[in-house]
């Protein structure tokens, strides 16, 4: 092998140790979660659905009279349940259309649980709650995105557009 390719594998693994300190230490309050739209379940979608717009947001959750997170309605949702269903978008209820009991996060969870939970249950949009289940923050796959870019700074953000990053079974040998 090259020293070239000796050298670019030791950076890489450097890079490696340095992304999975990071998922094994990093709590999900440094994804700069965004703060929750809250609506009742009475709600209608069309009002979720100006309010997303209006805040440039992915969803929203359904909170109790407790401001409790009893569900929540994303971009999914609306697509699967209500547009694709041809449900009338003002006179559909957020209860009947809603993820009910969500899965949640907390502030001091790690970032490595949070990306588990968003890859492996196929959630783009996860609620964040404190301990008596009020929604705090909503975390997305941008959130996490953003992230990594901080982490990565050189890496991601120095790329111009068109440019590709060769793998080490791509580079020329000798």
């Amino acid at each position: 092998m090259s020293e070239f390719h000796d050298e670019y594998s030791e950076s890489l693994d450097a890079e490696f140790r340095k992304l999975e300190d990071a998922l094994l230490s990093d709590e999900v309050r440094l994804l700069a979660p965004s703060e929750p739209i809250r609506l009742a379940a009475d709600a209608s979608v069309a009002d979720a659905v100006t309010r997303m717009v209006d805040n440039r947001r992915a969803g929203v959750v359904i909170v109790d009279a407790g401001g409790r997170l009893i569900g929540i309605f994303t971009e999914r949702d609306l697509l699967t349940r209500v547009v694709h269903q041809g449900r009338d978008l003002g006179r559909t209820r957020l209860t009947d259309v809603m993820t009910p009991d969500p899965e949640a996060l907390a502030l001091d969870d790690r970032v490595c649980f949070a990306v588990n939970r968003m890859h492996a249950a196929g959630y783009r949009t996860v609620p964040l709650v404190d301990a008596e289940h009020r929604p705090i923050g909503i975390v997305t796959v941008n959130d996490v995105m953003g992230w990594l870019a901080r982490i990565f700074p050189e890496a991601i953000l120095n790329l111009r557009p068109g440019d590709r990053v060769k793998r080490p079974a791509q580079m020329d040998s000798g």
